[in-house]
């Protein structure tokens, strides 16, 4: 519960970070960075703005309500980040351990990445790449050790291997579009092999493991 409160408030700090957002629209920003990858409640979300205020990371004010003939009603509530909420999410955007590429967290640091120094994207998506190959290795080795006791569970088996394996090869066209800019920056082409083609994936290597075992 912890580390999703702590992936929640770096969402709101990073979107906040774009714009002031009122609580509305601040839910429909998070549900498109969150809701499509894990479950979301917006019953977190308010005290977790709570908590960011108390710290002194974000600022709230009324916004003012519409001009009409009736009493006037209260304006919604603004959010806003301060120089010390701007500067914490500096900090946390800045982190690129290992905490930064597991299934919690690195949905949403891939989210913002925009916001987040070339140097610290690279080796995200590196460390992404090397535990997403692990997890490739585990599963080929499970396939090897015997076929599955039912044909579901041969199915699953299968249905997780080929997702590893498109999030491998998709890593790796990330890391090497990364390395090809910041080569770009420099003024110097993107490198070839020899051959000039393009280097052989993880995932390339491991497309058919399980036909083999099967």
């Amino acid at each position: 519960m912890r580390n999703r409160s702590r992936v929640l408030e770096l969402a709101i700090l990073g979107l906040l970070h774009s714009a002031p957002m009122h609580g509305y629209h601040l839910r429909k920003r998070l549900n498109e960075m969150l809701g499509l990858l894990r479950p979301f409640s917006y019953g977190s979300l308010y005290p977790c703005l709570k908590g960011l205020a108390s710290r002194g990371l974000i600022t709230s004010s009324a916004e003012d309500g519409a001009p009409n003939a009736g009493p006037p009603r209260r304006g919604r509530i603004v959010y806003q980040l301060t120089d010390a909420g701007s500067a914490h999410l500096e900090s946390l955007l800045g982190e690129a351990g290992p905490a930064s590429w597991e299934d919690e967290n690195f949905d949403v640091r891939f989210a913002l990445f925009a916001q987040t120094d070339a140097e610290t994207r690279l080796r995200i998506l590196e460390g992404r790449r090397a535990r997403m190959a692990e997890r490739l290795d585990g599963i080929n080795t499970a396939i090897k050790r015997g076929r599955p006791a039912d044909r579901y569970t041969q199915e699953l088996q299968r249905h997780t291997l080929e997702q590893v394996e498109r999030e491998v090869h998709w890593l790796e066209e990330l890391i090497d579009s990364e390395r090809g800019s910041r080569r770009g920056q420099n003024g110097s082409p993107p490198l070839s092999d020899a051959a000039g083609s393009p280097p052989v994936s993880v995932a390339t290597i491991n497309t058919t493991s399980l036909k083999e075992h099967q």
